[in-house]
C-alpha cells in the first residue's frame, strides 16, 4: 500500500522501457528519425511510458538503471545463459546513448555496474531506500516480482499506455499464490527460456508452482521427494545441480557496490537543459508534457 506520507522512489527498468518502446513503434514499419537520419522512435516511446509512470504514481525521486554488457556473473556461471537472445536491431543501437543523455538533462541518474544486470541494480537500490521511502519498480519484466515487500511495488507494464499491474505481497498472493521468495524456486524449478537456463527438464510452471506451494521451497520438496511421483522424482534427482544453478540465476542480487545519492535521484529539473536536448532531438513536443516551456 503505497503511503501518502513517504517520499517515493521509482526506479526504472531502462532495458525493459527502451526494447518495449522500440517494438511497440517499430511494429508499424515505420521508424522516426531527426532530419540527420538519427532513430528516435524508441527514445519517444520510452519518455511516453517514463512519463505517463511518473504522472500516475508522482515518485519524488527517480534512477534509471541499464544493463552495462552481456559480461555478467551469470555468463560466467552459466556460459549459455542468455545465448539465446538476437543482436539488438541497427536502428535501436545508437538510441540507447542517447535516451541516457535525456535521462542526464532531465536530472536522472543512470545506474549501472560491471558484471551485473539491471534487474541487480534495482534489486540492490530498492533494497537500499525501502525503509525510508516507498520504492516503485517501472518494468515488463515479471522476474522483478521477487523484490515485491510491503513498501515495495512493481508495476508490470501492460499492452497500451497507462494500463499496470501494480503487484504488492498481497496481490501477487492474490493471482499467483506465491510470496515474493518463491517466485524464484519456481524459476529454479522450471528454468526460464528467455533468459536460456533450463531448471529442471520436463518440469514445466505449471508443476512447479505446484511442488512450491506444497512444499513452500526447493528445500522442502527435496525433504520430500520421497513423496513425488517417480518420474517427478526422477526429474529432480537427475537435474540437481541445474536446480540450484537455476535458482541462483533466477535470484536478483541486491548487494551489488554503487554509488546513489538521494539527493541527486530528487526529480527537478532544469529547464533550459531539457528545451535544449529535446529541442536536438527535435522532440519539442515533449516538453509539453514534462511542463518545461523556454521562459
Amino acid at each position: 500500500m503505497l503511503s501518502t506520507e513517504r517520499e517515493r522512489l521509482l526506479l526504472v527498468d531502462g532495458m525493459a522501457l527502451m526494447f518495449r518502446a522500440y517494438y511497440a513503434s517499430a511494429a508499424s514499419g515505420y521508424i522516426r528519425r531527426t532530419k540527420a537520419g538519427l532513430p528516435t522512435n524508441a527514445i519517444y516511446g520510452f519518455m511516453r511510458y517514463f512519463w505517463d509512470a511518473v504522472e500516475k504514481f508522482e515518485p519524488s525521486h527517480v534512477a534509471c538503471c541499464w544493463d552495462l554488457s552481456s559480461k555478467t556473473f551469470r555468463k560466467e556461471q552459466y556460459p549459455s545463459y542468455k545465448g539465446n537472445r538476437s543482436e539488438a536491431p541497427d536502428e535501436l543501437i545508437p538510441q540507447f546513448s542517447v535516451i541516457r543523455e535525456v535521462m542526464d538533462s532531465l536530472g536522472i541518474p543512470n545506474i549501472s555496474a560491471e558484471g551485473f544486470e539491471a534487474d541487480d541494480c534495482i534489486g540492490t537500490l530498492a533494497s537500499a531506500y525501502c525503509s525510508d521511502m516507498d520504492v516503485l519498480v517501472l518494468t515488463g519484466d515479471h522476474d522483478m516480482l521477487q523484490l515485491v515487500n510491503d513498501c515495495t511495488s512493481i508495476l508490470i507494464m501492460k499492452k497500451g499506455h497507462g494500463n499496470y499491474m501494480v503487484y504488492t505481497p498481497e496481490s501477487l498472493m492474490e493471482e499467483r499464490q506465491l510470496t515474493p521468495r518463491q517466485i524464484i524456486d519456481v524459476k529454479g524449478l522450471m528454468g526460464d527460456p528467455s533468459d536460456n537456463y533450463p531448471g529442471v527438464r520436463g518440469i514445466g510452471e505449471k508443476t512447479a508452482v505446484k511442488l512450491i506451494q506444497e512444499y513452500h521451497d526447493i528445500e522442502g520438496v527435496l525433504r520430500n521427494l520421497e513423496l513425488l511421483s517417480k518420474g517427478v522424482r526422477t526429474k529432480i534427482e537427475q537435474d540437481l545441480e541445474m536446480l540450484h544453478l537455476s535458482r541462483e540465476l533466477a535470484t536478483i542480487r541486491c548487494d551489488v557496490e554503487l554509488v546513489c545519492s538521494m539527493d541527486h535521484c530528487r526529480l527537478e529539473f532544469d529547464h533550459q537543459l531539457v528545451i535544449s536536448k529535446f529541442e536536438e532531438l527535435e522532440m519539442k513536443s515533449i516538453c509539453a508534457w514534462l511542463g518545461v516551456a523556454a521562459g
